[in-house]
C-alpha cells in the first residue's frame, strides 16, 4: 500500500482520459493548497497567488504532453528559458513558492499522484509553522537612525556620550556625503533602552548635530531581498 502511494499512474508515455483527470485535479488541489498557506502572514498580490494556484496545473499539462518525446521537450526547454526574461525579481520566499508549484506540476505531469500530495502537504505545514513562529525574523528592537551633520562637524566620537545613554547598542552602517559634499549623512543600526524616550533621545542629538535632519524608525526589508 505504501508503495503503491508512491508509484506512477502513467505507464510507457500514454495516458488514459481518467489518468490525465485525476493528474489534473490532484495539481489543482495542490496549486490551491499552496497559494492559500502562502496566503496566511505573507506579504502577496493577486497575482502571484493565482500563479501559485494555477502553475502546478499548467505544468502538469507541458509535462503530460511531452512525457517521452524528446523532440517536444527540447521546443518546450526553449520556450520556458524565454519565459525567465519577463520575469520580475522577488523576495526569497515567492521564488521557493514558484519552485514548490513546478515541482508539484513535475510530478502530476509524470503520474507521481501521492508523491506530489504528501510533497504538497509537508512544505506547506512547514512554512506555516516556521511562518507562526518567526523563524529567521528580524530582531524588531533594532531600528534604523540617520543623523545628517555638517561638513566642518567632527562626527566621530560627538554621539557617543547620548548614545551610551539611551541605547543598548549602536553600529555604524553607513556614512554618505550629500548636499555637493557640504552635508555628511550617518547611518547607524541601533537598540534602545528599555523605558527610554526616543523624543528626548532625538532631542539630545539635534543639540549636537546642528538641528539638522534626523529620523529614527525600524528596519523595513526590501521587497526585492534575499
Amino acid at each position: 500500500m505504501f508503495n503503491t502511494l508512491f508509484s506512477t499512474i502513467l505507464s510507457d508515455g500514454s495516458f488514459t482520459g481518467s489518468e490525465f483527470a485525476v493528474a489534473t485535479m490532484t495539481a489543482l488541489f495542490c496549486g490551491l493548497l499552496i497559494a492559500v498557506t502562502y496566503m496566511i502572514r505573507n506579504r502577496f498580490s493577486k497575482s502571484y497567488i493565482t500563479t501559485l494556484a494555477l502553475l502546478p496545473a499548467i505544468v502538469e499539462l507541458v509535462i503530460i504532453l511531452v512525457n517521452g518525446n524528446l523532440g517536444a521537450g527540447v521546443a518546450v526547454a526553449g520556450a520556458f528559458s524565454l519565459v525567465r526574461f519577463r520575469s520580475a525579481p522577488g523576495r526569497g520566499q515567492e521564488i521557493t513558492g514558484i519552485f514548490l508549484a513546478m515541482a508539484v506540476g513535475l510530478a502530476t505531469g509524470m503520474g507521481y499522484i501521492g508523491i506530489a500530495i504528501v510533497f504538497s502537504v509537508i512544505v506547506s505545514t512547514l512554512n506555516l509553522i516556521l511562518n507562526f513562529t518567526k523563524f529567521g525574523a528580524e530582531d524588531k528592537s533594532i531600528r534604523r537612525l540617520r543623523i545628517t551633520v555638517p561638513e566642518n562637524l567632527d562626527y566621530e566620537n560627538r554621539f557617543d556620550e547620548v548614545f551610551q545613554k539611551y541605547l543598548r547598542d549602536f553600529t555604524y552602517d553607513e556614512v554618505r556625503t550629500a548636499n555637493m559634499g557640504s552635508l555628511y549623512k550617518l547611518t547607524l543600526s541601533v537598540i534602545l533602552k528599555d523605558n527610554v524616550s526616543s523624543r528626548e533621545f532625538l532631542d539630545e542629538l539635534r543639540t549636537l548635530n546642528g538641528n539638522l535632519d534626523i529620523s529614527l524608525g525600524r528596519m523595513i526589508e526590501s521587497p526585492d531581498a534575499l
